[in-house]
């Protein structure tokens, strides 16, 4: 095999120098969490250039040293980056409980209920105004209505919705009662 010499070299360094790594990591400031991470990423980039180590230039455990030091510092730059966008993130809010979302599913079917009792111009001007929060002169332009033939369908949907929640709650209290 023509890398087994290239091999045989790199588990040597790695067998040298893994615990001076560990602790150059250490001294760094990299979590105990994060020491198998940082000693594996050193000795990657040691694996993908140790072509361009020049003893010339320093030793062995200089070269490993500044080779730790960038894999620190980019764990600890990027772990603080990812801090700070967790820290952008609202906080999630507590959903309906389970009754909430029954009591909303049936008031929910109760107006759908009512509303299909209604004429259709009553209907919507009711949704519009009450349900959809439009003002009543915005639904009168949208529907090409008199302003005061609006609230008077306002007047009678809203008149009959009070008559229809009433037989609903006449209903609920003879059928637990």
């Amino acid at each position: 095999m023509a890398d087994s010499p290239e091999r045989a070299r790199l588990a040597a360094i790695y067998a040298e120098h893994a615990d001076f790594v560990v602790r150059v990591a250490r001294q760094l400031g990299a979590p105990m969490a994060e020491l198998e991470d940082v000693v594996h990423d050193v000795f990657l980039v040691v694996h993908r250039r140790h072509a361009e180590y020049d003893s010339s230039r320093g030793s062995l455990r200089s070269w490993l040293y500044g080779i730790c030091r960038n894999v620190v510092f980019h764990q600890v730059r990027g772990r603080t980056r990812a801090e700070l966008r967790l820290q952008r993130v609202p906080e999630p809010t507590a959903g309906p409980d389970p009754d909430e979302l029954l009591a909303q599913a049936r008031a929910m079917a109760t107006v759908q209920e009512f509303l299909g009792e209604l004429d259709e111009g009553r209907r919507m001007v009711f949704a519009l105004i009450d349900i959809e929060g439009l003002a009543a002169p915005e639904v009168a332009q949208a529907m090409n209505l008199n302003l005061n033939t609006v609230y008077s369908r306002l007047r009678l949907a809203r008149k009959q919705f009070e008559a229809h929640i009433r037989r609903v709650n006449r209903g609920i209290g003879t059928s637990h009662g």
